[in-house]
């Protein structure tokens, strides 16, 4: 498939830049996966949606503050009392990293700009010398390996110095409100770097309504990273080579995935994130007695029209970019022409897009 079979049009006006100011505000589309047909709802309305039977599967990764600016301190120290204007100007260039996934203890990959310039061996300092990593190794599109001085604590350091990584189509800097906008009500697990944006719109008082109803709620762990922000480069969709984000699953989520599909009730994912997951799972468990089994592992499962999902249902989610993988990810959960119908409806009724905007239930 051509990526441009999954293009749309969206004045920018229609971004949402900042959150509403009640979560649960958000405008739901219903989208109805059979038929293709839609209703305009809002969130609030969600769990009076619902059969009564459904597994709700959430992603409760916590966002880090993952967006780090520092400087470059140069591969070896300028001997005392050297001066050299050039060299000092390109040891002040503020550099950009932002965290996208724990290789080990004190080693991230990490997106870096400007990141041509700096070799293997390269030191970063952040703050007044808090922090300090060193490049590693270098991959394309400005990926680069980091290994941090982790003398004092990493994550109490990232929390001082870090921004909210807000997505690129944001056009704003980060403000104080986002460390806990851009961040579920249930975030509580792993080292995220960006928000399972369908998640920000529930509420402690939609999840008691949700419990009050007797639905069941289950919890896995993805670690959003690159997958979300990397556009698809290939020529043809079926080429494009997501990256693989580490994932969680615990003995009693699986058990109740599978005690769910035993019982023929839906498996509601909350997020893209979930849907990976679970089929990422599945697909590893591929001949196995049960549909998943709890574990670590890393997804690498691409979905996208013509690969079959044995295990979701249902999905909220919200609205995703033109040529992406997520909103390929969708139309193979409904069909490319469905979702596109849908989205054009959204536009013209206003829907707010994206990270902070509205979402769809499609079931």
């Amino acid at each position: 498939m051509d990526p441009s079979e999954f293009d749309y049009e969206l004045p920018s006006g229609s971004i949402a830049q900042r959150p509403l100011a009640e979560r649960d505000a958000s405008r739901m589309l219903l989208l109805n996966r059979a038929s293709g047909t839609w209703e305009d709802r809002t969130f609030r309305e969600f769990p009076d949606l619902l059969r009564g039977d459904e597994l709700i599967v959430i992603n409760n990764a916590r966002v880090l503050p993952a967006r780090l600016f520092g400087h470059r301190a140069g591969v070896n120290a300028q001997p005392v009392g050297h001066t050299n204007p050039a060299r000092d100007e390109f040891l002040q260039t503020v550099i950009e990293v932002l965290l996208l996934r724990q290789l080990e203890s004190c080693v991230w990959e990490a997106l870096v700009r400007p990141g041509r310039k700096l070799p293997v061996g390269e030191r970063i300092v952040f703050g007044d010398g808090e922090l300090e990593a060193q490049v590693e190794g270098r991959g394309d599109y400005g990926l680069r390996v980091l290994r941090f001085k982790c003398e004092t604590d990493f994550h109490d350091a990232v929390a001082r110095l870090g921004h909210i990584p807000l997505p690129p189509y944001i056009k704003r800097p980060d403000e104080a409100l986002d460390r806990e906008r851009y961040q579920t009500v249930y975030a509580r697990e792993g080292n995220a770097v960006a928000a399972p944006t369908a998640g920000l719109h529930f509420t402690p008082e939609v999840l008691r309504r949700l419990k009050e109803r007797g639905i069941e709620i289950a919890e896995i762990t993805l670690d959003v990273g690159l997958g979300t922000f990397e556009p698809v480069r290939a020529e043809r969709l079926e080429e494009h080579k997501i990256h693989a984000e580490g994932y969680q699953i615990s003995e009693s989520t699986a058990a109740a995935v599978n005690r769910a599909r035993r019982e023929n009730r839906p498996v509601l994912a909350v997020g893209t994130t979930v849907v990976r997951t679970l089929e990422d799972a599945a697909d590893k468990n591929s001949g196995g007695p049960e549909a998943v089994c709890g574990g670590r592992a890393e997804a690498s499962i691409f979905l996208y029209p013509g690969k079959p999902l044995g295990v979701v249902d249902q999905l909220v989610t919200n609205f995703h970019l033109p040529r992406s993988s997520l909103l390929a990810l969708v139309a193979a959960f409904v069909g490319r022409d469905n979702v596109l119908r849908a989205y054009r409806h959204a536009v013209e009724a206003g829907y707010r897009f994206y990270s902070y905007g509205d979402c769809m239930l499609i079931r």
